[in-house]
């Protein structure tokens, strides 16, 4: 007899266990368990549901095992384990791939993006692309599609607009 299945004796039979009423009399009380030790509601449920799918690959033989929950906790509790080591893996490459302080934004930058901001998306994109990533007009055009006249034309209201924003910020930061 192998441990965790039922003796089995000649002329004793039990009714077939349903996995669906097993699923559902046990998935819960197995993803609230996994949950107190990830710490993660979602990713607690997704284990759980992956313990049950296994689970429903060999149901014909676990159903037979004297406590059949208990090797679905296990395997829940096995892909838990399984993932914080992941996790922490990724955590500590991620740690060695950072540098150990990034600056934020300069005030200028904040104010670049939030002067662009204001700008039609056309008129930013031409923006973006010809002054940030110094694409010229004709590739730009290319890019997107347009005629290059259009590109121009994008290019010199974005400029404007741009100038009127800095202007009216200079004379409300003197007042």
């Amino acid at each position: 007899m192998t441990a965790g299945h039922r003796p089995e004796s000649p002329g004793a039979t039990s009714p077939p266990m349903d996995f669906t009423d097993f699923y559902q009399a046990h998935f819960h009380r197995l993803a609230v368990q996994l949950y107190a030790y990830l710490g993660d509601h979602a990713e607690a449920q997704d284990l759980t549901q992956e313990a049950f799918c296994r689970l429903l690959e060999r149901w014909d033989q676990v159903s037979g095992y004297d406590d059949p929950i208990a090797w679905v906790r296990r395997v829940g509790w096995n892909l838990a384990t399984s993932r914080l080591r992941r996790m922490r893996t990724a955590v500590r490459h991620l740690a060695r791939q950072r540098p150990e302080h990034v600056p934020g934004p300069s005030p200028d930058r904040v104010a670049l993006l939030a002067a662009l901001a204001t700008l039609p998306a056309n008129q930013r994109q031409a923006i973006v692309l010809h002054h940030l990533t110094h694409l010229r007009v004709a590739e730009i055009a290319n890019q997107l599609g347009v005629p290059e006249g259009t590109v121009r034309s994008w290019l010199s209201r974005g400029r404007a607009a741009l100038a009127t924003y800095f202007t009216e910020r200079q004379e409300a930061g003197r007042a």
